[in-house]
């Protein structure tokens, strides 16, 4: 019997741990909290050790004997996942390629080299460097948004207009005005990117215009296989979360081509020959053009759910299979629509989450989710954290699946005080 290990045991990585003793293969879930959900699922191993303590994961690796290592829609494990893949002759990513994958400023420079499309940037390590790099930004004519080079979720990130700059004497950018015309002032947004990188580095970017959707595939044998092409709703300006998907893409089939060449080459280009990528796109005037991309499954229930729901393959069996170097079916299905859709609410603590029943026996829902409950804090939703709940639908196409979910969606009120 095979041994695959899964890194992290969150309700994130709970369907690889699930799919992987389904498929009668012995499971080693790794997560640093006792009560990890994942732990719970009768017949897997359990070892309390962070996913990001690399030697203590490659000792527990090595104590197994295990076939295969893993992690779903989590970009903090990918070192680990590709240390351990290194050091014992496994199937997956290089660590060279994991670093590509999640330091947002070696990924940059890594598509930049390849010539894949990619929105005007800067690395910056100190305050001048950012403040030379935002100036530049606005003088070309772009919106900027600055993030930390090392972390994800849109944790971080700060977003300022060009027509809300103030400047000193001498021309140079100091303050701004946020998007609730509250004044504040660069070196504090600064301070705020900076608190969220592990090395300090800031990134300072061209805020790409146009429509963005997310792209699932699978490499094996050297070729990328686009699976899915989803459209996605954000809640904009200053965050960027995530608020809905929808599959299949709507876009017109020339842009979709095209979305597919530069998914492609951006998974050549940081080195990705086997396993997943999810690859984040924005349709600007000037085409396509790469936000950033991961060596993992999609998270957002779009790779767990959604896929599913609208091609019938299934995503995370075929990565547990990639990871113990099995071969894998990605021939779809059928062609169908799938959609989520995030609780929009007011911040404030929950006193009450009403018509989640109804929801749920709307037509076409597959799942109605509720990951923060009454009594707890509703937050503004600055990351994928905060975010309340959702519903899930699948439908005959993608209006359909769509319209189920946003019926649904309707239904549910959350009351906060």
């Amino acid at each position: 019997m095979k041994k695959i290990m899964v890194l992290g045991a969150s309700i994130l990585q709970l369907p690889a741990i699930e799919k992987s003793i389904e498929m009668g293969l012995t499971c080693i879930a790794v997560d640093m909290d006792p009560f990890a959900v994942g732990f719970n699922v009768p017949g897997v191993i359990k070892e309390v050790i962070s996913t990001i303590d690399t030697d203590g994961v490659l000792k527990a690796a090595k104590k197994h004997g295990i076939d295969g290592i893993m992690t779903l829609a989590s970009d903090m494990p990918m070192m680990t996942v590709a240390t351990v893949c290194e050091e014992l002759g496994l199937p997956g990513i290089t660590k060279d390629t994991a670093y590509k994958a999640t330091n947002k400023a070696a990924m940059r420079n890594a598509l930049k080299a390849a010539g894949v499309p990619i929105p005007m940037y800067c690395v910056t390590h100190d305050y001048d460097e950012f403040i030379s790099a935002v100036s530049n930004t606005l003088s070309a004519g772009y919106n900027t948004i600055i993030k930390p080079a090392d972390n994800s979720g849109s944790r971080g990130i700060s977003f300022i207009r060009q027509d809300s700059i103030i400047a000193d004497e001498n021309g140079m950018p100091v303050s701004y005005k946020d998007d609730r015309g509250i004044l504040r002032g660069l070196a504090e947004a600064y301070e705020y990117t900076k608190g969220f990188s592990k090395t300090g580095t800031v990134l300072v970017e061209e805020c790409m215009e146009g429509p963005e959707v997310s792209v699932e595939t699978l490499s094996f044998d050297g070729e990328c296989h686009v699976i899915q092409i989803t459209d996605k709703i954000t809640n904009g300006a200053p965050y960027f979360v995530e608020m809905g998907h929808t599959q299949p893409s709507r876009l017109p089939r020339d842009v979709r081509e095209e979305i597919k060449k530069v998914t492609k080459a951006a998974a050549a280009a940081i080195g990705i020959k086997n396993g997943p990528t999810h690859t984040e796109i924005k349709v600007t005037k000037d085409g396509p053009k790469i936000v950033e991309l991961g060596a993992r499954l999609g998270g957002d229930n779009i790779t767990t759910y959604l896929v599913p729901l609208s091609t019938g393959v299934d995503m995370v069996e075929a990565c547990i299979k990639l990871a113990l170097g099995d071969a894998v079916d990605i021939m779809p299905k059928f062609n169908r629509g799938s959609a989520i859709r995030y609780f929009v609410n007011e911040p404030g603590i929950i006193k009450k989450i009403s018509g989640i029943s109804e929801a749920k026996n709307s037509d076409n829902v597959k799942n109605v989710t509720v990951v923060h409950d009454e009594g707890e804090e509703a937050k503004l939703i600055r990351s994928s954290n905060d975010r309340v709940g959702f519903v899930i639908t699948d439908g005959t196409d993608a209006d359909d699946a769509e319209e189920k979910c946003e019926t649904a969606l309707a239904k549910i009120k959350v009351d906060v005080e």
